[in-house]
């Protein structure tokens, strides 16, 4: 078959994965599709120069290899492949059909592994991070302001979600890095404290302690509590810190987002605990809060043992300088 040709009964075309428009991807000693799937690209740059000694050379490696490998494939398969003529050699049938799935199957290799090659690369490379709701309006972007001015080509996959998801997500691989408050106690994550936020007693502007600039949790034991739903780690610091004054908050609504919250205050739907808002809410009113420290410990996690990409290690060094300069109370 002449160089290039693609067996009769196929198009041409990016559906059997053959490089930009239909064109063979190249393979080489350094070719990711090489490293992936051998046997599949040798047979392919055999069946490309319609030569062993030349398909051998293209790949860097030794005749005798290229053939017992080719033999090795057949033998597998139990088909032959191809049919020796002189120093040359034609597919047969089987050989045919094989090679446009193993074009497709190597275009997809490659494809694959170039993305991972990219995507560890320290100055274009792809970061995936999570964090909670309550870091997403102006904690996180003003941190990825500030490292994008170091590393302006790293990409970011950013991922918004409640705790136990994140630490789910973390573990299966779907993100490198992530913030969590409360910190988890697991053996397989590792977890170091990057802030401690102050929690806020939010009460509306008619509410009987909205004159005064702090106020103790029992004081509001009476009232309806808005609050996160359950699983978020707010949530359950705040059912820790009513359980500590006395009382079981009364849950009047749930929402997923603090300032949707911060609306129901305002409007006289119940109190929260939360943490200060990056612009002041109308409406409402923030109290400090008596007695137990109202605090989150906000920590950075990743998972113990695995290996990190160069971007990924320098965003973590980047965070974890910034202890309990995270965030702006």
């Amino acid at each position: 078959m002449p160089e290039h040709e693609v067996p009769d009964g196929h198009e041409e075309s990016a559906e059997y994965g053959i490089g930009p428009r239909g064109s063979p991807i190249p393979l080489a000693p350094d070719s990711a599709a090489l490293l992936l799937s051998p046997r599949l690209a040798q047979f392919v740059a055999v069946a490309r120069t319609q030569h062993v000694t030349r398909a051998a050379a293209e790949l860097g490696l030794p005749q005798p290899t290229m053939s017992r490998a080719i033999a090795r494939l057949e033998a597998d398969l139990g088909v032959q492949l191809l049919s020796r003529h002189g120093r040359n050699v034609r597919l047969t049938s089987s050989g045919r059909t094989l090679l446009v799935h193993a074009e497709r199957a190597l275009a997809h290799a490659e494809r694959g592994g170039r993305a991972v090659q990219e995507d560890a690369d320290p100055h274009s490379g792809r970061i995936a991070f999570g964090f909670p709701h309550t870091l997403g309006p102006s904690t996180v972007p003003d941190l990825l302001r500030e490292f994008s001015r170091r590393r302006p080509r790293i990409r970011f996959q950013l991922m918004q979600d409640y705790g136990a998801a994140l630490l789910s997500r973390l573990r299966t691989g779907e993100l490198d890095l992530t913030l969590i408050a409360p910190p988890p106690d697991e053996p397989d994550v590792t977890a170091r404290r990057v802030h401690r936020q102050r929690l806020r007693l939010v009460v509306p502007g008619g509410h009987p302690l909205a004159g005064r600039r702090q106020a103790r949790l029992e004081e509001v034991r009476d009232d309806a509590f808005v609050c996160l739903p359950s699983g978020y780690g707010l949530r359950q610091i705040t059912d820790r810190l009513c359980a500590a004054a006395g009382f079981t908050a009364r849950i009047a609504f749930e929402g997923e987002e603090v300032e949707t919250l911060r609306g129901l205050v305002a409007a006289g739907l119940g109190v929260a605990l939360l943490p200060a808002p990056a612009v002041p809410r109308p409406g409402v009113v923030e109290l400090d809060v008596e007695g137990p420290d109202a605090v989150r410990d906000i920590a950075l996690i990743w998972m113990r043992g695995r290996q990190e990409t160069a971007p990924v290690a320098e965003f973590r060094r980047f965070l974890l300088a910034r202890r309990d300069r995270l965030l702006r109370d």
